[in-house]
């Protein structure tokens, strides 16, 4: 019997500017290996992004750090809610031994978060952990907290159309589209 290894995640992307955080479970191995959140070039994250902000200056697509920084520059964060894990393969449903991610820490860097977007199902179990947190920092009531569709490949009963819309409702919420 061989041993799942443990996978650790990515660090936040996040700036005291950030006025939704987007909360995905764990990145897929295809992001692991790049060091690049939702690398996966049938990921429909950065495609969605891309058409909310279409006048944004985006880069080209290998130039990973300037996406971040325009994301940012929308009000836009990007973390998980795992730090780490073990699991085969890249479905969130193979994740096992997952450890939460410090969340008490991360709104200290986001004064004016106004709303955390869960990308999937996976993410979206967590909510209470973070309402907790939230109530920890004394934010409850301030940050609303939201199930987008997941923008992974795998959730495929959803058109990018649909994801879009969804997402496009959240964003106008929290003031982020005119």
């Amino acid at each position: 019997m061989t041993q799942t290894q443990r996978l650790q995640g990515l660090g936040p992307v996040v700036s005291p500017a950030v006025r939704v955080l987007v909360l995905g479970s764990f990145p897929s191995v295809r992001s692991l290996q790049s060091q690049q959140y939702y690398a996966h070039p049938q990921n429909h994250f950065w495609r969605i992004v891309q058409a909310l902000w279409p006048n944004a200056p985006w880069p080209a697509d290998r130039h990973y750090a300037e996406r971040c920084a325009c994301l940012l520059q929308c009000g836009v964060g990007v973390w998980d809610v795992y730090a780490a894990c073990e699991r085969e393969g890249s479905l969130d449903s193979a994740i096992r031994a997952a450890e939460l991610n410090d969340f008490p820490a991360l709104l200290a860097q986001c004064p004016h978060l106004s709303g955390i977007a869960h990308n999937g199902g996976e993410s979206f179990r967590h909510a209470k952990a973070l309402e907790k947190a939230l109530t920890q920092a004394g934010l409850q009531g301030r940050v609303q907290l939201h199930r987008l569709p997941s923008t992974s490949p795998a959730n495929a009963s959803w058109t990018f159309e649909h994801k879009l819309s969804a997402w496009q409702a959240v964003m106008q919420q929290h003031g982020l589209l005119a």
